[in-house]
């Protein structure tokens, strides 16, 4: 994929940190110590050339409060637009990253900026953020960080639910996001490639009723994040058009912190 540019600054704010996140700890009994959190994108890809998201910063909270009190930088954020398309297969950007006080951390925001585009059949067109929105995407960790651990959050942008074109056929595209955060420490995932690779595919496990999904990218790559350790039943559907019959595969054992590589699985 083209155009994925990557524009760096530094905000780093290690001092409101700790007065935040111990403060915001309800717990008499304050964890002391720090942890290393880093915060990863990735996507899940849908039917569109480009996707461009522009972040302008990743912000953290320990407090559980609805309002907007408490938000501090992450600091060290890699500011820029991308092209969630580009993150496809396994492939994520590292935001930001940093050490942080230990303690209960509750919140993610995602800060975009306006800069935002989608590419369908070779046409840009803006891609509008709800105004509800434009404080940040507010995403629920509720995650104890440990004294000397490390945490990798990874936010997984389901392009193909999180892009809506308005009635009408206006043409005017809204971003509504349909983010899943999950962390290694918590969860697996399952990697593969589908031949033939010019053929849209869906690759599907369903996790506690609810479906986890992702299309294959154009060299047929497909990688679902965020499954909890388990054995589960992988589907594999290709585009009703190519006459390619579903695939199911069984008894797929996914471990926490590990990647569960299914090799090249052929359509027939």
């Amino acid at each position: 994929m083209k155009n994925f540019k990557k524009y760096l600054f530094g905000l780093l704010v290690i001092a409101p940190l700790f007065a935040v996140l111990m403060s915001c700890n309800d717990s008499e009994d304050q964890t002391q110590g720090t942890s290393k959190v880093a915060v990863r994108m990735t996507d899940a890809p849908g039917d569109y050339d480009e996707v461009n998201v522009e972040v302008l910063d990743v912000m953290i909270k320990g407090s559980s409060d609805a309002g907007d009190n408490g938000w501090v930088s992450l600091g060290n954020i890699q500011a820029g637009v991308y092209n969630l398309l580009d993150l496809t297969g396994g492939i994520n950007v590292l935001l930001g990253e940093n050490t942080i006080p230990s303690g209960q951390l509750s919140q993610i925001r995602l800060v975009l900026g306006d800069e935002n585009t989608v590419v369908k059949d070779g046409v840009t067109y803006p891609l509008n953020t709800p105004s509800a929105q434009q404080s940040g995407l507010k995403i629920q960790v509720n995650q104890m960080l440990q004294p000397g651990g490390t945490y990798n959050f990874l936010l997984d942008f389901d392009v193909a639910h999180s892009v809506v074109v308005e009635a009408g056929g206006s043409g005017n595209y809204n971003l509504h996001p349909v983010i899943r955060v999950t962390t290694e420490a918590t969860s697996g995932a399952i990697k593969g490639t589908i031949s033939p690779i010019d053929v849209q595919t869906l690759v599907a496990v369903q996790v506690n009723g609810t479906a986890v999904s992702a299309y294959t990218n154009e060299a047929g790559v497909f990688q679902l994040n965020g499954i909890p350790s388990g054995t589960y039943t992988v589907t594999v559907t290709p585009d009703p058009a190519s006459g390619l019959a579903i695939l199911t595969i069984d008894n797929v054992v996914v471990v926490n912190g590990e990647v569960t590589n299914l090799g090249n699985l052929v359509l027939q």
